[in-house]
């Protein structure tokens, strides 16, 4: 999420500016505002890729119900106004409920919340702080129950003035080693069971499933490529095969056989010091902005002291894999992924069985990438999967002109590659610098990245990127505030495949103000567009939702950030409408649905923020959020929303 703004842009590449790209193409194709809806049949009806032979290929895809409504919604709902208060606002032919807060007892022996006698002990029996990505995972309903389900929940960061009241204005210098453990506590995961029944959805304490992983506590196995590398060895395991706890944990995904891949995002804030010139280190360090230390652990845990310990933040920034179904297993994290500020782990089967992960790195100028299992999944043994994201070929994008999209392979013997690092494992360790020598496209904050098995699409969510300078026609924003969604065809709707074409579905921003330089459909109202998308899901009738995370920009959009329905195809291709709105302060996360389309999970971060980390306080938080008790502060929650007569939500 980035939700702190990691100011220093770390890229200092020459590769070719997303914009630049931009300008080539849509200056050959003559893309105006006044052209979008002409296109959205095109749009509907056709995969287009880049042949082998170099020339386009048009793949017609069936959508039979679009074809005999070309000009109908697919959603069905009431939309709600733009805005901003201390509550949060659902469309209003729906119902939306607070499930599970930050605090609330995960297990039958869990303590009551109390904010002014949190421990460490307390906080790994309660769910975590700052809750982000939301996996749904079926289970058989009990008797009396209509559904029932694991959560598999993110908790990202913490921000201890939002944590602890009476919290100092120099708490962060003064930081004690007990608040220091309750933060590590508080973020990591939660897995947790949940029931529905008349209508409504509980939490199970009672569950065998239930549990805490952290940043304090958790052994966490290293696997694949780098594990045992001697870059990924410390004082504390000199082995290079095992790490202590899991942050930043902020979107991720489910595999096909039912595990839980939770993607550690800016691993780098919590570092302090930083190493001499010329340490080996140095140059990696600097290209992940290493030592931002918004948190200083650095000062009570020497792990996060690179003074101390120099390779301790190369064994974060990766994918770590979970088996929620049993609660004695380790996670593992699967650096044949690739390590860098993780956004998104969403999986879909290609073509030819093996298993495609999507990702983005969320920083300014960075790259959007995707990992191809070198097996296929088997989905009739899941524990034949168990090691299947340990090999395989992790690829960048390289955006060309003409909207042809190349997939390049971080592998060794890639030229470039093979005189610049050592081994496979130097390159998955500095996935940034070895995207680099690539010539990858830097973009503006690739975060969610989510494939559509219905249309056969992959819709990249370009978050902001406030330091751009180098305006075009497609995108003229000098400082690009508001963000655009990027829509991928991959070659024959092959998901594997190393080629395809892009587009862009919606330039954010609002389309009535000339300066925004946005581009929506015409039919989107005045509440449909938005800025700075971030998390989107695809719902199970293949449907698209947008959450927003504008970073304390909201003053510039006029709104809260929330939860947008988007079509994508059709005449209506590029409408937004607004269906969720948080209260003041918050970011909009995690949207899931249950496999029946009826109920939508939404994660509620950060109520009451004002500011940076360091200057929020529980005194002066923006909403008191969901409990609205003086003698609680703000609480990140998760949001169950159902239609108030029954049926599909949306």
């Amino acid at each position: 999420m980035n939700q702190q703004g990691d100011n220093k842009v770390s890229n200092k590449t020459n590769s070719i500016s997303f914009n630049e790209v931009c300008e080539a193409r849509f200056s050959r194709r003559g893309f105006v505002k006044a052209g979008f809806a002409t296109t959205a049949a095109l749009a509907t009806s056709q995969l287009i890729g880049c042949g082998s032979d170099g020339s386009s290929k048009v793949q017609v895809t069936e959508n039979k119900w679009r074809e005999e409504n070309p000009y109908k919604s697919r959603y069905d709902f009431k939309e709600i106004e733009h805005g901003g208060d201390e509550y949060h606002h659902v469309a209003p032919d729906h119902e939306a409920a607070i499930l599970i807060r930050w605090g609330d007892a995960l297990f039958k022996d869990s303590p009551e919340f109390d904010p002014n006698t949190q421990t460490a002990k307390s906080q790994l029996k309660q769910f975590g702080y700052n809750n982000d990505y939301i996996g749904y995972l079926k289970l058989e309903p009990m008797r009396g129950q209509q559904a029932r389900a694991l959560l598999c929940v993110n908790h990202e960061y913490a921000i201890p003035g939002l944590m602890f009241p009476g919290f100092p204005e120099d708490g962060f210098k003064n930081i004690t080693k007990e608040q220091v453990q309750i933060t590590q506590a508080a973020v990591g995961n939660s897995i947790v069971e949940v029931g529905l029944k008349d209508g409504e959805w509980s939490v199970n304490t009672r569950s065998k499933y239930n549990r805490r992983i952290s940043a304090l506590d958790t052994e966490i196995e290293i696997t694949g490529p780098v594990r045992g590398s001697s870059r990924m060895k410390t004082s504390s395991d000199k082995r290079g095969k095992t790490v202590v706890g899991t942050l930043n944990n902020c979107a991720g995904g489910m595999t096909p056989w039912g595990t839980y891949l939770t993607c550690e995002e800016n691993f780098n804030d919590h570092f302090l010091g930083e190493v001499a010139d010329n340490h080996p280190e140095a140059e990696n360090h600097d290209r992940y902005n290493v030592g931002t230390n918004y948190t200083n652990w650095g000062l009570h845990d020497q792990r996060f002291d690179v003074t101390k310990e120099p390779n301790e933040p190369n064994r974060f920034g990766w994918v770590v894999e979970i088996d929620p179904l049993d609660p004695e297993s380790t996670p593992k994290k699967r650096t044949a992924l690739g390590r860098f500020k993780h956004e998104g782990g969403e999986c879909i089967v290609a073509k030819s069985g093996q298993l495609v992960v999507y990702m983005g790195d969320d920083q300014r100028f960075e790259y959007l990438y995707k990992f191809v299992s070198k097996d296929k999944v088997n989905l009739d043994s899941p524990r034949a999967n168990r090691d299947l994201l340990d090999e395989g070929t992790l690829y960048v994008a390289k955006f060309l002109e003409d909207g042809y999209l190349e997939w390049m392979p971080l592998v060794h013997d890639n030229g470039p590659l093979q005189a610049a690092f050592d081994s496979q494992a130097d390159i998955l360790i500095e996935a940034r610098r070895a995207a680099d020598l690539l010539g990858a496209t830097p973009l503006d904050r690739p975060e969610d990245v989510v494939p559509n098995k219905h249309n056969g699409k992959v819709y990249a969510m370009l978050t902001n990127n406030t330091k751009r300078q180098d305006p075009n026609p497609a995108n003229p924003r000098t400082e690009n505030y508001f963000g655009h969604i990027i829509e991928i065809s991959e070659l024959d709707g092959d998901f594997a495949s190393n080629t395809g074409y892009w587009d862009i579905l919606v330039k954010c921003g609002n389309p009535q103000v000339p300066s925004h330089q946005a581009d929506w459909n015409t039919e989107t109202s005045k509440n449909g567009w938005f800025a700075s998308p971030d998390n989107a899901v695809v719902d199970p009738d293949g449907r698209l939702w947008v959450t927003t995370d504008q970073g304390g920009k909201a003053f510039m959009s006029g709104t809260n950030d929330g939860l947008w329905a988007l079509e994508t195809d059709g005449a209506l291709r590029g409408t937004g409408k607004m269906f969720f709105r948080v209260p003041n302060g918050a970011e909009m996360c995690g949207p899931i649905f249950s496999d029946d389309g009826e109920t939508l999970f939404l994660a509620v971060q950060h109520p009451g923020d004002h500011g940076r980390i360091g200057e929020v306080r529980v005194e002066t938080a923006t909403t008191r959020w969901p409990d609205f008790n003086e003698n609680m502060p703000p609480r990140p929650s998760i949001v169950t929303i159902r239609k108030r007569n029954g049926g599909k939500v949306g």
